[in-house]
């Protein structure tokens, strides 16, 4: 996600850039904390704890703050995309979105909650994987989706890029290690 820095109504440039235009900045939003269960090819389980400091609940809803549904969308979106890097031991470096059908909504989550991600693995073929992701909070539904992910290497379409494609690749397995730490031989969350 690339945007300005702060909110439509407080917009706070990252300084200036050439013709006195404001500078854009990469936002990332990393919205799982922790990756609870994996199996690979076919499921994953995954949190995110939603805390009062995020800044975006300062804007969504000024005095009801609730984590944006696209927010809880790209997190199953997020989920899911670490369901295939497992799977495949990272042989893409990217994993996108493709289409999102059938969401639905249930409850908010607000801070100090936390948001349960379940994805698992509807169909697959050569590039595109569908997953059935839902969310919840406190075993209540919160989110429900049909996600189409795609997934390829920038060297795909330009050989010139092989290298960006391992730098984000070994990011991405930094990443990981922070979010995930898989239990001992034997037990269920183990990656195969």
């Amino acid at each position: 996600m690339v945007g300005i820095i702060g909110s439509g109504r407080h917009l706070k440039p990252d300084g200036l850039g050439r013709g006195g235009q404001a500078r854009i900045r990469k936002m990332r939003y990393n919205l799982i904390d922790q990756i609870v269960e994996v199996q690979p090819f076919a499921s994953i389980k995954a949190v995110k704890s939603v805390a009062l400091t995020e800044e975006y609940l300062g804007d969504h809803f000024p005095g009801f703050p609730v984590m944006p549904g696209a927010l809880m969308l790209e997190a199953m979106t997020q989920a899911g995309a670490w369901l295939i890097r497992l799977s495949e031991d990272f042989a893409h470096s990217m994993v996108v979105v493709r289409r999102a059908t059938n969401i639905r909504y249930g409850r908010f989550v607000r801070p100090g909650q936390t948001l349960t991600v379940e994805a698992e693995v509807y169909r697959q073929d050569e590039f595109l994987t569908t997953l059935t992701t839902r969310g919840s909070v406190e075993g209540q539904s919160a989110v429900n989706a049909r996600l189409v992910l795609h997934r390829y290497n920038l060297a795909d379409r330009d050989p010139g890029l092989a290298d960006k494609d391992n730098e984000i690749i070994r990011g991405l397995r930094t990443r990981l290690s922070v979010i995930y730490k898989p239990a001992r031989v034997g037990m269920e969350a183990s990656v195969g």
